[in-house]
């Protein structure tokens, strides 16, 4: 088919597939591409800032996050995933075999689900809110998987509400795994007010707390606090975080560890 001649559902995930694919593009760039009007483009950007996939700024839109916007989970999916996998090695030092594992629902607790998902540490109770996580480790021989009930957020694929927080005020884990999307000044921050309310209600269980933070995070702020660093009993970073970055943690007295990144041949950068 014509793009040209694509209904507005057909053309509108299209676009949306493009921006995340990209980041970013322009209205008149997709105009063009897609073979519409303007003001037709227009429109399917509105419905898809509607839908929270993206969000518009003159003359364009993006899927990048800002201080009040997390991004789409498909575009946090493929977005700093080699700086994810490092961090995700050095956790897997903090799980032992036996113990109560949380994962909340981002995508650097994900990439550690991938490596648990191999078998290598065993038995494990793993815990998680992350329908990417549940799909991930079901039917996993010795994993006992515990999935956190809500209401179901599909821009996050995770479930949310009043009653996943009531869900995880019923457990105790071992350690808990949990990102977010800055982390400045002594505080680790988060765009959505939904998503702070099941985070905070994650570290209050968890005998251990670590936070997992690609370097992009590092020296960001986002609308909500969701809370001081000393909460975390340690902050996993891969090896592309600036200088002053760690300066600030170190002014905080986080306890941190920078994780080494693989280069695109399998080795370690030193």
């Amino acid at each position: 088919m014509d793009k040209a001649q694509q209904g507005p559902a057909a053309r509108q995930a299209a676009v949306a597939e493009l921006v995340l694919a990209r980041g970013s593009a322009g209205a008149a760039e997709l105009a063009e591409r897609f073979g519409v009007s303007l003001m037709t483009i227009h429109r399917d950007l509105d419905e898809l800032e509607r839908q929270g996939v993206v969000r518009k700024f003159r003359g364009g839109v993006t899927a990048q996050p800002s201080g009040v916007f997390e991004s789409n989970v498909q575009y946090r999916l493929k977005t700093m995933r080699p700086q994810k996998a490092a961090i995700a090695e050095r956790a897997l030092r903090y799980i032992e075999p036996g113990t109560a594992v949380l994962l909340d629902d981002s995508t650097s607790a994900l990439e550690l689900a991938r490596l648990l998902r191999l078998g290598g540490i065993t038995p494990l109770t793993v815990v998680t809110n992350f329908l990417e996580a549940v799909n991930l480790l079901a039917g996993r021989r010795g994993i006992r998987l515990l999935a956190l009930g809500g209401d179901y957020d599909p821009l996050h694929s995770s479930f949310l509400g009043v009653s996943c927080v009531e869900a995880v005020g019923r457990l105790r884990v071992d350690v808990g795994f949990v990102s977010t999307s800055g982390v400045h000044g002594g505080h680790a921050y988060h765009q959505e007010q939904h998503i702070v309310s099941v985070k905070r209600a994650m570290l209050d269980i968890a005998a251990r707390n670590v936070l997992l933070a690609d370097h992009t995070k590092l020296g960001r702020v986002a609308l909500h606090q969701v809370a001081p660093l000393s909460r975390f009993d340690l902050l996993l970073v891969d090896d592309g975080a600036a200088p002053e970055a760690l300066r600030d943690l170190d002014e905080h007295a986080v306890r941190y560890e920078v994780c080494v990144t693989a280069t695109e041949t399998g080795e370690q950068l030193r």
